[in-house]
């Protein structure tokens, strides 16, 4: 399904001029009776690292059963953004209940807002899940086309929303360090179906502006959750710093509901976030 997609998104990417004053796609694409599939799940949970029960879903699981209603939308000719070097640059996630492999879901996928980056265009896609008729789970991603912006920061009518950050602090202590393989963009790539090319292979993703292919941002927050550990109902939050080369190390840290993704032979933070129980009150 995936495959027909990527390949309308290619070739329509070329005649897309983001900007981010263009109107947002009205669809909503939804796919009922969505059962997941232990094979799957157990094939993603060893990939990112999650010890949850066989049969529950981790927090950010419901991103991948819906990314082909995101594919669908981000691969119309109303979708303001070229598919082809969109990266993903944050996160949010609220889940208000475990869910298992027993749940029945109803997925749809909604583009919320567009708004200026200092890098070019930001858009956000809204995801939902319902076990009959209740949201159970909702996320909130934001995705970047990367190109040059019209006029310098000062001119502009429209303020950047998303000045340069400052340096994230190195949060201590370090509780572990993962070293990733070459491959580990098409290994999360066949389970998620997210084939961008950006994540494949050196040549592809040189093409479209990084020196090497780059881990997607979906596997590192995944992991750092995998390993800080997701209670049933939860708050998360990720913001994407800086691409993860491939091959590579990186070093995991946590303090409190804060976490972090950094490279080990440097001072570049990867990824920035939180997570909390959500209140019962």
């Amino acid at each position: 399904m995936l495959g027909p997609l990527l390949l309308r998104g290619a070739i329509l990417s070329p005649f897309k001029r983001p900007r981010p004053d263009a109107p947002l796609p009205t669809a909503r694409p939804t796919l009922s009776d969505v059962r997941p599939s232990a094979e799957h799940l157990a094939a993603y949970s060893r990939l990112c690292g999650f010890r949850t029960a066989p049969r529950t879903l981790p927090v950010t699981y419901p991103h991948v059963l819906s990314f082909p209603l995101a594919m669908r939308l981000m691969t119309t000719r109303a979708f303001p953004l070229p598919l082809l070097g969109l990266v993903h640059t944050s996160i949010e996630i609220t889940q208000h209940r475990a869910l298992t492999t027993a749940d029945t879901l109803e997925l749809s996928v909604h583009a919320s807002q567009l708004a200026p980056h200092r890098r070019g265009t930001e858009a956000t896609l809204v995801t939902e899940a319902r076990v009959d008729g209740n949201t159970v789970w909702t996320s909130s991603s934001t995705y970047l086309a990367r190109h040059r912006t019209t006029a310098p920061t000062s001119t502009r009518t429209q303020p950047d929303s998303t000045p340069a950050p400052a340096p994230a602090p190195a949060l201590a202590p370090a509780l572990a360090e993962w070293p990733l393989p070459r491959d580990l963009g098409r290994r999360y790539g066949a389970v998620s179906g997210d084939r961008n090319p950006i994540h494949l292979y050196p040549l592809t993703a040189r093409l479209l502006g990084f020196p090497r292919a780059i881990a997607h941002g979906m596997w590192t927050v995944a992991r750092c959750l995998a390993e800080y550990g997701t209670p049933e109902s939860a708050h998360a939050q990720a913001d994407f710093k800086a691409p993860v080369l491939l091959p590579g190390t990186v070093t995991y840290a946590a303090d409190g509901p804060d976490f972090q993704l950094r490279d080990t032979s440097s001072a570049t933070t990867h990824v920035t976030g939180t997570l909390r129980p959500l209140s019962t009150s």
